[in-house]
């Protein structure tokens, strides 16, 4: 076992139904990034005040996830371009759980993030497959009523995989998501990309409630840092698109991974 599994072993749990009354889909996202070896100290850090879920004895999962945007990357270049109002569409499989979701993130122009989504049956889609968590909506109409684009409008364009541990607070007022080994595939170009020393952690909460993940993060002297996994993904793999905006960002996280 490495390092931060050996002290993610020593948190108290969490089962996937009590998770239920922490889902946020309501929620104020702050985002950090940090390396593999910085992790084991914040999760010791963090241990006296949140559970780790586990579920089926695993406490490290496994993601796998597609995004969808239009032909012009539409949902990529309304991020790049600081629309506050955007979206997110993707299908992500739970590969532990052996779940897939049709997800649709939707960002206000207060920063409040919401998620909608629909089971499944896998990654091979077409807009008349049923969900079967409702079995009155066929995909196609789910990405109509959702969001703002048409299924017809939208295609694959990138996969992402990586590892997730989720944390709660104690309080059951938010929910830390922290992501690692993550690797993108470029589905129009062909570019692969690896950071498996990058560490993405997300701090959901419904509203500004007390969160210790802050005061950590203050201690390590770690500032926040928006970054999304698919804009970030895509402008490394696919030179062409406009990104700007975000090469600081790129430039920021490959100088934090080449610090010993």
């Amino acid at each position: 076992m490495t390092d931060y599994e050996n002290i993610l072993a020593q948190f108290d749990h969490i089962s996937l139904a009590e998770m239920e009354s922490v889902k946020l889909m309501n929620r104020i996202d702050t985002k950090y990034v940090v390396t593999a070896r910085q992790l084991p100290l914040l999760l010791q850090m963090a241990k006296p005040d949140y559970f780790v879920q586990e579920i089926d004895g695993v406490r490290l999962a496994a993601y796998d996830t597609v995004y969808y945007d239009t032909d012009s990357l539409d949902m990529y270049i309304r991020h790049h371009d600081r629309q506050l109002v955007r979206q997110k569409i993707r299908v992500r499989k739970y590969v532990d759980s052996d779940l897939t979701f049709l997800e649709i993130k939707r960002k206000n122009n207060k920063g409040r993030t919401k998620k909608k989504r629909i089971s499944v049956p896998g990654f091979a889609l077409s807009g008349d497959i049923v969900g079967s968590d409702k079995p009155d909506c066929t995909v196609a109409d789910f990405v109509a009523r959702k969001s703002r684009y048409t299924w017809e409008q939208i295609s694959p364009k990138l996969t992402t995989k990586f590892h997730r541990i989720t944390l709660v607070n104690r309080r059951k007022t938010e929910r830390l998501t922290i992501d690692l080994d993550i690797s993108w595939v470029n589905l129009l170009t062909g570019v692969v990309k690896t950071y498996p020393d990058l560490v993405i952690v997300e701090l959901k909460r419904d509203g500004n409630v007390p969160s210790p993940m802050l005061g950590i993060m203050q201690q390590l002297r770690i500032s926040p840092l928006k970054i999304s996994k698919y804009c970030i993904g895509t402008a490394l793999t696919s030179p062409e698109v406009k990104q700007n905006r975000f090469k600081y960002k790129i430039r920021r996280i490959e100088k934090l991974l080449a610090a010993k």
